[in-house]
């Protein structure tokens, strides 16, 4: 394993974290802007960014910021919006190559910064507020790309289990936004609201590659216009139980497949010390093709096209998700309810806790293989508060047992039964 770690200082508002390393022959940046979940500001935040890749003060029409890229030797530059805890994240990420593989005079990684800090604070503007041509089109690519998870039922179906489950906590609004708020948009007001995201956004910028933490510092702070301050940070998210009694929501589309999807609550966070227990006891569930779910329900019942589970750390939300066919729903129900009352009990293989740990020990392996993944991981511990290296994690998994899966499992409630269904009016013993 690596044993090269992060090297961490700040300039103004801005964390840094540089990883130097000679593994690669790229240098790899994302820099993170979170701000907390809110009705108010999910629409515009989510909208900015796509704004801001289409130029910038010294770069303002679209293809000159392009062809800009294109003389960092191809430079990659893109961007992601999504949840983290009760914070919606937006993920900027560069990646070029390292100058000492090519013949430049200059600098690539300060070019780099140059350019993502411009990217970040020095938009392209006129008369004071964003390029209304710009705005106008992005506001149709989001308005898109919400409409299109309607068309994806599966990743619909998990959107709909999280929002009905969150109903009353911002995690239940999505990264994207709201779709009926994009009309209301003007470029002055996304300016206005872009200006207020600089003014209160926690930034951490991570670099990559063979460099040093004072050369980046150096530059940060020449290139990123933020405003002043000092660096912010992230509050834990909140942990809510589960609900007394699951709340069951029947919804209804033009589907010829069904998707049930269960939202359980964990009571356990990314930074809880028992979270490599719940690690495994997701694994066993239904992270793996070896797991209870996909073997109970999908192989041996044949109920389910998929059935799987997903765990988000940030938020201690376990969801199980299930294509079935739309008769097949209690008895499907009735298989996935039979294989969390197995975890509870303790009736875990010794070959399925062996399957997941090494797995789950593969995939962090693996992280070491990529720049991004690495800095994804970190930013982890840097959301949460609790910061674990690779090695750490892979040591506490390993000493999981059966039983200290099983005690988490004893924790985790069935909060929210979501299921998706067609149409026809058949089958009504279905009910919510």
């Amino acid at each position: 394993m690596q044993t090269e770690v992060f090297q961490r200082g700040a300039v103004g508002r801005m964390r840094i974290h540089v990883l130097p390393t000679t593994r690669f022959k790229t240098f790899s940046l994302s820099l993170f802007a979170g701000v907390p979940l809110s009705e108010s500001t999910v629409t515009p935040v989510a909208l900015a960014p796509f704004v801001l890749r289409r130029g910038t003060r010294s770069y303002p029409e679209t293809i000159q910021f392009r062809e800009r890229l294109d003389e960092l030797y191809g430079a990659g530059f893109g961007f992601d919006i999504y949840k983290r805890g009760d914070y919606q994240i937006v993920q900027f990420r560069l990646d070029i190559i390292n100058d000492a593989f090519v013949s430049s005079s200059q600098s690539l990684l300060e070019e780099a910064l140059r350019f993502l800090g411009e990217a970040l604070t020095e938009p392209a503007l006129e008369g004071g507020a964003f390029n209304a041509k710009y705005v106008e089109s992005e506001k149709t690519t989001v308005l898109k790309r919400i409409e299109s998870i309607i068309n994806d039922k599966i990743r619909y179906a998990a959107e709909r289990c999280l929002e009905e489950m969150c109903r009353n906590e911002p995690y239940r609004l999505l990264a994207l936004g709201r779709k009926e708020e994009l009309p209301q948009i003007t470029p002055a007001t996304l300016y206005e609201s872009y200006r207020r995201w600089l003014d209160e956004a926690v930034f951490d910028l991570y670099v990559s590659g063979d460099t040093s933490l004072e050369q980046v510092a150096a530059w940060a702070g020449q290139y990123f216009k933020l405003p002043d301050g000092q660096p912010g940070g992230y509050r834990a998210a909140e942990i809510k139980p589960a609900s007394e009694a699951p709340r069951t929501i029947v919804e209804r589309l033009d589907v010829g497949q069904g998707k049930l999807n269960l939202g359980l609550r964990t009571g356990i966070a990314y930074s809880d010390d028992r979270y490599p227990d719940l690690l495994v006891y997701n694994g066993v569930l239904g992270a793996f093709p070896h797991s209870k779910l996909f073997i109970h329900v999908r192989e041996k019942a044949s109920l389910a096209y998929y059935a799987s589970s997903r765990l988000d750390g940030h938020k201690g939300l376990l969801t199980i998700q299930s294509g079935i066919e739309i008769a097949n729903y209690e008895r499907a129900l009735d298989i996935i309810r039979e294989q969390l009352d197995q975890m509870r009990a303790g009736n875990i293989e010794e070959q399925e806790l062996s399957k997941t740990k090494a797995m789950l020990v593969n995939q962090l392996r693996e992280i070491q293989d990529s720049a991004f993944e690495r800095i994804a991981f970190d930013f982890n511990g840097v959301v949460s508060g609790k910061q674990r290296s690779a090695d750490e994690l892979i040591a506490a998994i390993a000493s999981v047992t059966a039983e200290s899966a099983a005690a988490v499992a004893g924790g985790v409630g069935l909060d929210t039964i979501y299921f998706l269904r067609d149409l026809k009016e058949e089958a009504a013993h279905v009910q919510a």
